[in-house]
């Protein structure tokens, strides 16, 4: 066997392999993050593309009074939130693969603050629709 072969360096540790855990130190938990927000998707975005379908055409103040009721407004800072959880797991996949040395955790910071208060502003949106909504029924 040629000598330069056996001393490749392991990127991992002992103890890093032996927990399961990958060069980023997330595993299998940050698999089965985007596997659950994933699944979780599937029948929100159902939901929510339907609810389009019936509201096409619609008045603004129906669609104000549909986004003010509870199951509705529950069911769209749901979609919200797991979408842009899902977006921020996706893309610090991307980044912890690509973005190397000094730029990488600028960048990963700025991907989680960009999901979050994008998210937030989508959160915020839709309590300005509640709050309309009970507004225009008194």
């Amino acid at each position: 066997m040629d000598s330069s072969v056996s001393h490749i360096k392991v990127m991992r540790s002992q103890l890093g392999r032996a927990r399961g855990l990958g060069a980023g130190g997330s595993g299998t938990e940050h698999w089965w993050a985007e596997r659950v927000s994933a699944a979780t998707l599937l029948p929100l975005s159902a939901w929510f593309v339907i609810q389009i379908f019936r509201l096409k055409g619609a008045s603004h103040d129906t669609v104000v009074k549909w986004g003010g009721k509870p199951v509705n407004a529950t069911m769209l800072t749901a979609l919200i939130i797991t979408t842009f959880h899902h977006a921020g797991v996706g893309l610090q996949v991307i980044v912890d693969d690509y973005v190397h040395g000094k730029l990488h955790k600028p960048t990963r910071i700025l991907v989680k603050a960009a999901t979050a208060l994008i998210g937030l502003l989508g959160v915020f949106s839709v309590i300005k629709l509640v709050i309309s909504g009970v507004s225009r029924k008194s």
